[in-house]
């Protein structure tokens, strides 16, 4: 049996690095308000860990309202499912530990050789190999993005002079983070607060990535499975949006026609075609024989200087663990109705009143319409609302 586990701190565990990991208090209300995620991807005949407080309720609601062959866990039941096969959100130590204490059999999880190799997979140093393979290919069309690596040991710090080429400013991404999280904008300079979070990330991580900023027209992201065996599969697009800081706001509810369709607005087909396919072949060739599991491609669409209207940013994140993206395209293949689109969201209040009081308004003002196991139209809350919920993911449909 497969046992999913959302655990949305997986990439400051992998930055920490230590089986003592302490995950913050806001992650941890994360992780404990939305626990019962997964069973909107996971496969049927599997199970979800998840307290049974709320959940167990939420979810026997649920399949009344849908075709959901799930099963809860709870964390003291574990050890009675200690041959499953645990499937996080992302793999560290720090959780490999947390399941071993709590009765998984060690032969059913990574080794310490697995999870280095894991953590070095998940690294945007590491990434830089996909972009430079895109930097190096002059066959392809419509295709902008670079990435500089800066490294040292954090004694000093200069800008290098290759910033001045960057008309819209600049920005430094720390090398483990994820969904918008460890990046420092510059678009007037470099100010102290930023060199010296630029000093920290040498010291704890000996590294840095800088990039260009760019303007876009829209963010996009196609999603892979790699069996660990060579063999990387395309899952999908996500169609999301981000805020002015990179941070991601939510998912479009949308068919793989549709997106595509979008992207063709700006980008030419045979061009597209090429860099999707390129895109697998090189992931096939960087991960597809070390890392089994989900995987994002995060991309853009930018105008271009060089020739082109637009282009497409191919390689702005490597996201080597599940994804919003993939919930999202599970979502509307498995669960939204012909005809019908909408948005996947989560979102954070700053008292459990304020959220609930959202999710009332929203109960009242889109009235959910189920027909054959589908969402035609209105709210729903993908998890339960209690009395201590601060996060909650959420879908709103409607008819096209």
């Amino acid at each position: 049996m497969k046992l999913y586990v959302f655990n949305p701190d997986t990439d400051m565990a992998l930055a920490n690095n230590e089986e003592n990991y302490m995950a913050p208090a806001s992650a941890c209300r994360m992780a404990q308000d939305l626990a019962l995620l997964p069973v909107w991807y996971a496969q049927p005949g599997s199970a979800v860990l998840a307290p049974s407080a709320y959940n167990a309720d939420y979810l026997q609601k649920m399949k009344q309202l849908f075709p959901l062959s799930v099963q809860l866990v709870t964390e003291p039941e574990l050890p009675d499912y200690a041959e499953s096969q645990i499937v996080p959100w992302g793999w560290n130590r720090a959780f490999r530990k947390r399941m071993q204490k709590a009765g998984i059999a060690q032969h059913k999880l990574p080794t310490e050789a697995e999870l280095r190799e894991c953590r070095m997979l998940s690294s945007r140093a590491y990434g830089m190999a996909l972009a430079m393979t895109f930097e190096l290919n002059k066959t392809l069309k419509c295709v902008c993005g670079r990435h500089f690596l800066i490294s040292g040991e954090g004694k000093e710090f200069c800008v290098p002079d290759i910033v001045d080429d960057f008309k819209d400013g600049y920005l430094f991404k720390s090398v483990w983070s994820g969904s918008g999280k460890g990046l420092r904008w510059c678009r007037r300079g470099l100010t102290k607060s930023t060199a010296d979070w630029c000093r920290r990330e040498l010291v704890n991580h000996g590294a840095l990535i800088l990039e260009p900023i760019y303007k876009k027209e829209g963010d996009f992201a196609m999603e892979f499975y790699s069996n660990g065996r060579g063999k990387v599969l395309f899952s999908g697009y996500s169609h999301f949006i981000t805020d002015e800081k990179g941070v991601y706001r939510g998912n479009m509810l949308v068919s793989n026609e549709d997106v595509e369709q979008w992207i063709l607005r700006y980008i030419p087909l045979e061009a597209f075609v090429c860099i999707r396919e390129y895109l697998q072949k090189v992931i096939e060739g960087i991960y597809g024989r070390y890392y089994s599991g989900p995987m994002g491609i995060d991309m853009m669409i930018c105008p271009d200087q060089r020739g082109y209207p637009y282009a497409i940013y191919p390689h702005v994140e490597i996201n080597v663990r599940m994804t919003m993206g993939m919930v999202a395209r599970q979502l509307y293949d498995n669960f939204v109705a012909p005809g019908s689109k909408g948005i996947f969201n989560v979102d954070n209040f700053p008292s459990a009143e304020a959220l609930r009081t959202q999710h009332e308004q929203d109960m009242r003002d889109y009235p959910l319409i189920v027909e054959e196991g589908r969402i035609v139209s209105g709210y729903l809350a993908l998890v339960p609302v209690t009395p201590q919920s601060r996060y909650r993911a959420y879908v709103r449909v409607e008819v096209c």
